[in-house]
């Protein structure tokens, strides 16, 4: 039996409106007039039996049942999209990032050969800031960022549960001390949590001193002295993986504890570009270790 379907323009208008909550933003976006949109929807509108806008003073907004239709198109679009674009051409575009400083330089950048090797023609622009910015607002794709008790968008895939270790420089640290040792080290902090009253605890030593201070150094700060030796930080054991490999860095416990997570956080729709849905499937499979490990 043949499907019946409304016109496929039709659908595209209004599934492009009610994303924009604009017809001017769904005629910009299909590259049509705005009153070819008007034209279609109103047509949908009546083939359907339904109405899926209402007008306001200026523009228009979804009904409730237009809500409950664009959920529903909004996917098939994409699902159509993504079968489709196996066919054509390797993806494309540019993709811009912002991630956490300390993520961005640490674990990021040092991987971003295997990705630009796999996919040429997708241009990455990266920038590295630790600001809860609005990434829609921003004008950026994807963001990565640590979240103390989670993010509010339930949908940002974990990339990793970032447990905290004490590291430091060889010769600040030339063997395995006891926890009370460690504890009379200079002791750099770069939150504003008290991590070290937290790590004394779980170590069953008495706080250190000075730990109430709400003093702190800028997270870049905090790790550059550490690798020259001024002190004991606690970090991501993935942020301390080079320089722990090259030997800059010795993890000096293995007393350690989680006080949050990276995720990778989206703009609305921005996966619908292929440059942008590679980059995201390729960091969640380089992170994918990241997140076993602690399960």
């Amino acid at each position: 039996m043949p499907r019946s379907l409304p016109p496929l323009n039709a659908l595209r208008a209004f599934e492009a409106a009610g994303r924009h909550q604009s017809f001017s933003g769904a005629a910009e976006e299909l590259a049509v007039s705005h009153s070819a949109i008007s034209r279609h929807v109103r047509g949908l509108e009546d083939r359907l039996g339904v109405q899926l806008f209402r007008d306001l003073p200026r523009g228009v907004a979804l009904t409730q049942a237009g809500v409950r239709y664009l959920e529903t198109l909004t996917p098939a679009f994409d699902r159509i999209a993504e079968a489709s674009e196996v066919f054509s051409q390797r993806p494309a575009g540019q993709v811009s990032v912002d991630a956490e400083p300390l993520f961005a330089m640490k674990w990021l950048i040092p991987r971003l050969g295997d990705f630009y090797s796999r996919f040429p023609d997708v241009e990455l622009r990266l920038q590295a800031s630790s600001l809860m910015v609005d990434i829609d607002r921003y004008e950026v794709d994807l963001a990565v960022r640590f979240f103390n008790a989670g993010p509010e968008n339930q949908t940002a895939p974990l990339l990793s549960d970032a447990p905290l270790f004490p590291f430091a420089a060889p010769h600040l640290v030339p063997e395995r001390l006891s926890p009370q040792a460690l504890l009379q080290l200079p002791l750099l902090r770069d939150r504003r949590e008290d991590t070290w009253r937290l790590w004394a605890e779980l170590a069953g030593c008495p706080p250190p001193a000075g730990a109430a201070s709400d003093w702190r150094m800028r997270a870049r700060l905090a790790y550059e002295s550490a690798l020259a030796g001024h002190g004991v930080l606690l970090i991501s054991s993935e942020i301390a993986e080079v320089d722990a490999g090259a030997g800059r860095l010795v993890q000096c416990s293995e007393i350690g504890f989680r006080m949050g997570s990276y995720h990778l956080v989206a703009a609305e729709g921005v996966t619908r570009r292929s440059g942008v849905r590679v980059f995201r499937d390729w960091l969640l499979d380089q992170s994918a270790a990241l997140r076993s490990a602690q399960q």
